[in-house]
């Protein structure tokens, strides 16, 4: 088993996808399904690795290939994108209808979730109306158990006319079942006709007179599906046609004018466009609803009941937000209180192996010109990088990763869908907001999610509005010096935490501000409509959570700042210890920079450290301790206390803390993040209005601040 992991370069169309297989006989196996029905736990379930996510060519949307084999042969399983429909409405729905009409898949398994069966033969029937080389996969069937919702797979089956398996993917049960019905149906020459849904006859009347003129067309695409998308052709199909046919069958005189009567017949009958997507869909509904009624049972609805009952608390209008606030101050505080004593620990064992690499390098008779930049420059940034940043991330991004897996993540999207709304943005820009959290360059990648490219693009450039995991220490630690030093105990940590979560909240803020300034000026445009699914709460897989967490958001995260920070390490210790007339190039350019900080409240370290600490902001703060002490190194304090008294020697007042947590909260965006911009958006005039707006934003804050301290209060 393998897994293959596909980013090729641009294409016309979706179904381009180089498809890798292991030999020219490898049977093609499509896994479709809604979103959160367990699709990704099937496919990796199958191919025995973890899903990783490249982009089908020429869309900004995952995708995965994989490989099992079955009786001696070999199975390519391709991901297709999470959709709720084949009526192609966002980028995720066209790549999977056009996967599925011409991607050479030899079987389509549509994954369905069991607890709600109803709305996901919406996908199954569509599909069935392409191709009858399909298999349904009813997952989730142990969460079905636990809801007493009974699904008689063989009525399932004998309605749909394909066949129905029954898995639990996350225990692994029916999958051995689920690889016999792909091998059974891949191999059959001939298939029953599957389900087809029979439309008013006024729909069928204009399906039958488009049918008779593409009599002649040779391709593989089933007509009378084929005639129902000619009544009512979106531009995206209609090029995916032209791709796969080389031919436009618009243009073509006897399909035009058997379109152009089929249009009118229903026009005459009262189908508008509209009237008749409502038809179509409406008749697919109520053909899921009687197979529904004939397969599925329900024992008890206490259990939906008790769902209800919690979603009309955390996403009720009286109690969503606070509830979402509470929780964000709860993984707050216990990110904070949980990382000081690891973070410690960890700084304490790797700034003792800079001692023994020093000592080492000594007595090797290596010259000092040598190793010092390498192990007080490089390592010593590295060290400070890795300790600080590592413990929290090792904390927020497994808390962060258990609500996504609960179900609760989701929620926070529908509590907050109205302020974007209002802002003219995406109400997915929520969830993308929360990963940002973790890291803006993982939140600029979740963006993908967006199907609108004017949404995507605003919320790509607002992302870094909130902080990162690379700004809380810094934030932390001045809070705790400037604002809470007067508390102790329990009360500190409290103080400290709502003092943080005040920040967190004018960063949310600010995102709205921004998203409501770009869409009437850079991006205008009404916000686009959006299904957003509630998953049921599930029980997280706590193991699997924290070895995902781990490995896939804080290790990967950690690395791309280490990659970062190495090179920043020998630049900053360079200019520490590169003297020009008596000071260090470090000391020249704060000195330049001076005249200008003071305007924002700050000084020419300060702004210095912030501009030195753009491959990673964790290095901010020691930055500035190196400068004012002039120790040529990156210097640890023993406690906030001393560091504290360090700050307060240099001039530091509380303005200065405030004007610093506002200009750590709004400035450019760390170099990972800058990348992940320019990768996600192509273009460098985005990059560059994602580098300028947050910095702008922060300079305007931090001089409005310190002016109205110097004219009110005197200071």
């Amino acid at each position: 088993m393998g897994l293959t992991n596909n980013s090729t370069g641009s294409s016309a169309n979706a179904f381009d996808l180089d498809i890798k297989k292991t030999s020219p006989n490898d049977v093609v196996v499509a896994l479709a399904g809604n979103p959160n029905v367990g699709k990704s736990t099937v496919f990796n379930s199958l191919t025995g690795l973890k899903q990783h996510t490249g982009n089908w060519p020429g869309k900004t949307v995952g995708n995965a290939q994989g490989h099992y084999t079955y009786s001696g042969k070999t199975y390519t399983l391709v991901d297709i994108p999470g959709a709720y429909s084949l009526s192609a409405h966002s980028a995720e729905e066209e790549i999977a209808r056009d996967f599925i009409c011409f991607g050479g898949s030899d079987v389509t398994v549509v994954v369905c979730d069991a607890t709600c069966l109803l709305r996901n033969l919406n996908l199954v029937l569509q599909t069935l109306e392409i191709t009858n080389k399909v298999v349904v996969c009813v997952n989730l069937m142990d969460e079905a158990k636990r809801k007493k919702i009974e699904i008689n797979c063989k009525k399932l089956s004998k309605e749909l006319g394909v066949p129905v398996v029954a898995t639990s993917a996350r225990e692994g049960k029916g999958l051995k079942i689920l690889t016999e019905a792909i091998s059974r149906v891949a191999a059959a020459n001939a298939l029953p006709k599957g389900c087809w849904v029979v439309y008013q006859p006024e729909i069928e009347e204009a399906i039958d007179m488009v049918m008779s003129s593409l009599k002649n067309l040779k391709a593989h695409i089933n007509l009378r599906w084929l005639s129902l998308q000619l009544l009512d052709l979106d531009e995206s199909l209609r090029h995916a046609l032209i791709s796969h046919l080389g031919q436009d069958l618009m243009a073509i005189p006897k399909i035009a004018d058997a379109i152009k009567k089929a249009k009118e017949h229903l026009a005459a009958n009262g189908f508008d466009e509209v009237r008749l997507r409502d038809a179509v869909v409406a008749d697919i509904y109520k053909k899921a609803e009687a197979i529904c009624k004939e397969a599925v049972l329900y024992l008890d609805t206490e259990y939906n009941r008790r769902q209800l009952k919690i979603d009309r608390l955390v996403t009720g209008k009286a109690t969503g937000i606070p509830i979402m606030i509470l929780l964000l101050l709860f993984v707050l505080w216990l990110t904070i209180t949980g990382a000081n004593y690891p973070s410690a620990l960890l700084s304490s064992a790797l700034f003792k192996l800079q001692d023994y690499l020093l000592a080492g390098f000594a007595a090797v008779d290596v010259p000092a010109w040598l190793y010092e930049p390498l192990v007080l420059g490089v390592y010593r940034v590295l060290a400070w990088v890795v300790s600080v940043m590592l413990p929290p991330m090792a904390i927020f991004f497994p808390l962060f990763t258990l609500l996504e897996d609960l179900g609760y993540l989701p929620r926070v999207a529908f509590n907050l869908d109205a302020c974007f709304k209002k802002c003219h943005a995406c109400g997915k820009q929520a969830l993308t907001m929360c990963m940002g959290f973790g890291c803006n360059a993982a939140g600029v990648v979740g963006c993908r999610i967006i199907d609108s490219p004017r949404e995507r693009t605003i919320a790509i450039l607002t992302n870094c509005f909130v902080p990162c995991n690379g700004r809380f220490p810094g934030l932390i630690a001045i809070i705790t010096m400037f604002f809470v030093a007067k508390t102790t105990g329990i009360v500190a940590t409290v103080w400290a935490t709502l003092c943080l979560a005040f920040v967190i909240l004018l960063g949310i803020g600010m995102t709205f501000f921004a998203s409501f300034v770009l869409s009437k000026t850079l991006f205008k445009g009404i916000p686009s409509a959006f299904t957003l699914e509630l998953p049921p709460y599930r029980r997280p897989q706590i193991g699997k959570v924290i070895v995902r967490s781990v490995f896939d958001r804080t290790l990967f995260v950690l690395g791309r700042a280490v990659a970062m920070a190495a090179p920043a390490g020998l630049v900053i210790y360079v200019m520490a210890n590169l003297q020009i007339g008596g000071l260090s190039l470090l000391a020249h350019c704060a000195d330049f920079l001076d005249p200008f900080a003071r305007l924002l409240g700050l000084d020419g370290v300060i702004l210095m450290a912030f501009i030195l600490g753009f491959p990673a902001n964790e290095i901010v703060i020691p930055i500035a301790v190196m400068a004012y002490m002039s120790t040529g190194v990156i210097t640890e304090m023993e406690s906030l206390n001393s560091l504290q008294m360090v700050l307060r020697a240099q001039g530091w007042t509380w303005l200065t803390a405030a004007c610093t947590i506002i200009f750590s909260m709004f400035h450019w965006p760390c170099s990972t993040t800058l990348i992940s911009i320019k990768k996600e958006t192509g273009s460098f005039f985005l990059t560059a209005v994602g580098f300028l707006l947050p910095t702008l934003v922060g300079m305007l804050l931090c001089f409005l601040l310190r002016s109205f301290v110097h004219i009110f209060m005197g200071l």
